[in-house]
Order: C-alpha cells, then sequence, then structure tokens
C-alpha cells in the first residue's frame, strides 16, 4: 500500500510523434546538425544556457519570460537571493499577482506587460493581426543571432499532446524542412522537440478561452536603454498596493466627467486628485533605490526622476487605456494587456 501511493502520480508523456520529432532522437540530432550547418541554430546556446523547468504546472508563461530575459543578460535591478540580481518566475509578479498564474496561468497580453516590465523591448504578433511569412522571418531572424528571442504561444491539441494552452520559447529552425525547435519549460511533461512551422502557427491561431482572443509570439530582445526603476519593484508593497487601487478604482471615476476631453486634462484631474499616501509612495521607491544602489542619500534630481518615470508609467500603463476607451486619441500606443 505505501509503495502504490509513493508511485502515484504522472512521470512524464510520450511525445506524439509526428507531428513532433523528440529533439534526443536519431532524426532530432540529424536535424539538429544540420540546422547548425546552415547557421538558424545562434539563438539556441544562449537559451540552452539558462532553459528551465518551469515551477508549477502554471508557470509556462513566467519559465519561458525569465529564461529569456537571463539569455538577454537584461539586468532586473533588483536582488534576487542574497546580493545576486537574477530573473526567476517569482520575481514576475507586476502585471498578474503570482497567486493568480499559480492558479489560472497567464494571458499573452499580460505576458507581453511582463516582458515591458522587465526592461525588455517587445513585439507582440497575433495570428490575427500577423501572417506565417512573417513568423517565418522573424524565426530566422532570431535563429540566426543571438540578440533576440521567440516566445510562442500556441494550443498543445494541435500536435496531440495533452493539455491546453501553453508558452515556451523557440530554439532553433531548420530551413529545409521548415520545422521549428521548441524548448518546451514544461520539461517535467514532455522534452524539446521540433515541430513543422506550419504546425506551430496553426497551433498559435486558436482562440484563448478566458480572453477570446488568438494566441501569438513574442520577440523580445534588449532595450536600447536601461529599464525605468519602476519596473524592478514588487507590486505586492503596500504603498503600491494602495497607488494601483487609485489607480483601477478611482481614476476610472475621474475621468468619467464630459470635461474630460484630451490626454492633458486627464493627466491634469488624475495628478490633481492623488492619494494622500502618494508621498509615501515616491518615499518608498526612493528607500529602494537607496538600498540598491549603496547610496545614503537621494539628490532633488533624483527624487524628480523617479516622480517622472511614475508619471510616464501611468501614462503609458494606465491612463492610456482608460482614454482610449473613451475614443481620444492618443499618440502612443498601449499594451493589450
Amino acid at each position: 500500500m505505501k509503495m502504490a501511493m509513493a508511485m502515484a502520480g504522472l512521470y512524464k508523456r510520450v511525445l506524439p510523434s509526428p507531428p513532433a520529432v523528440d529533439f534526443a532522437s536519431s532524426d532530432g540530432k540529424q536535424l539538429f546538425i544540420e540546422a547548425i550547418q546552415n547557421g538558424t541554430m545562434e539563438g539556441f546556446y544562449r537559451l540552452i544556457s539558462y532553459f528551465q523547468t518551469q515551477s508549477e504546472p502554471a508557470y509556462c508563461g513566467l519559465a519561458s519570460l525569465s529564461m529569456v530575459l537571463n539569455a538577454l543578460a537584461i539586468d532586473p535591478g533588483r536582488k534576487w537571493k542574497g546580493p545576486w540580481r537574477w530573473f526567476d518566475e517569482s520575481m514576475l509578479d507586476c502585471c498578474e499577482p503570482l497567486e493568480k498564474v499559480k492558479e489560472k496561468g497567464i494571458s499573452f497580453g499580460k505576458l507581453v506587460c511582463l516582458a515591458h516590465c522587465a526592461g525588455a523591448k517587445v513585439q507582440a504578433f497575433r495570428t490575427n493581426q500577423s501572417f506565417l511569412d512573417d513568423f517565418r522571418k522573424f524565426v530566422v531572424r532570431c535563429s540566426t543571432s543571438d540578440d533576440c528571442h521567440i516566445i510562442s504561444s500556441y494550443h498543445r491539441a494541435t500536435f496531440k499532446q495533452t493539455g491546453t494552452g501553453h508558452f515556451s520559447p523557440i530554439g532553433g529552425y531548420h530551413a529545409g524542412r521548415d520545422m521549428a525547435l521548441i524548448l518546451d519549460v514544461a520539461r517535467f511533461k514532455y522534452p524539446p522537440h521540433w515541430v513543422p512551422l506550419r504546425l506551430l502557427w496553426e497551433a498559435m491561431e486558436s482562440v484563448d478561452e478566458a480572453t477570446r482572443q488568438c494566441r501569438g509570439f513574442l520577440l523580445i530582445s534588449r532595450p536600447h536603454r536601461d529599464p525605468g526603476l519602476l519596473y524592478t519593484l514588487s507590486c505586492k508593497h503596500e504603498s503600491w498596493v494602495k497607488v494601483a487601487k487609485y489607480l483601477m478604482d478611482d481614476v476610472p471615476n475621474l475621468v468619467k466627467t464630459d470635461d474630460v476631453k484630451d490626454v492633458h486634462k486627464v493627466l491634469s484631474v488624475v495628478f490633481s486628485s492623488l492619494p494622500s499616501h502618494f508621498g509615501e509612495f515616491i518615499k518608498w521607491i526612493a528607500e529602494v533605490r537607496r538600498r540598491e544602489d549603496g547610496s545614503q542619500n537621494l539628490s532633488l534630481e533624483e527624487n524628480g526622476r523617479l516622480s517622472l518615470k511614475f508619471v510616464a508609467m501611468v501614462q503609458n500603463f494606465c491612463l492610456g487605456r482608460l482614454v482610449l476607451q473613451r475614443g481620444i486619441a492618443v499618440r502612443k500606443p498601449v499594451l493589450d494587456a
């Protein structure tokens, strides 16, 4: 009885082949060798150096993103453990509470938000807004260099695999057979495997039942500037929770009046109605910065810069969406979260 209880549970799955080709199989190895010879495995080396298994059954998006961020050598700007700065799934909590991700996973739009907040340059493409040929060009681009990587959002059923929606990075490409290498972060379930690119596109064309939108892919690369300080802070801190509540609950009511008809008016109304605890929020940000860089005091210029970064964040990620909902034209695009 004790032995039966100890053996309960699942140990991996058999990879349905076809359509997938196991990376470690004879055919998979041959595809790998030929792709190396053709120069379409350049992005593989950095990705495989940081390849990780998702720590929770629903953490495929977080594992894929932290893997790619580390492969791109993007500094998270805050400590992971001990003195080390390193991207880990537990640090990707600024766009969706980890408890919710652990329970239900993360949507395509929220993963895009996370990538932006982590300091990466992100281009997001849903399949109803792009084409197979475009996808192939991006796969080739990231397979022939190591300065960008692709995370694919697809439905496993297309490959006869168990499960539903899934995220994983693309590790390489075989031009002759038009196949992509999926570095499946659910390594407890399936190993890395090659799949026909056209079939992967079909898997991405499926509609996410939770959002009613098509899946797609993220093209992620290093930014040309350092990430903003606010993007490195935990959303669990009390100061951030209070400000977030103001943005989500109070701001929509503030901009409902007919007098608010342009971006400048929106900003004026919002910032003239800031809650009393907003000052504590700025002080908290400054304290985090002081602890991280070892400085004892922040200059007036630095304090001002922190405030401006908050304003930019609000305009880009919060107010922009509200303005669009009211039909007011804005110049900057907002995330589809």
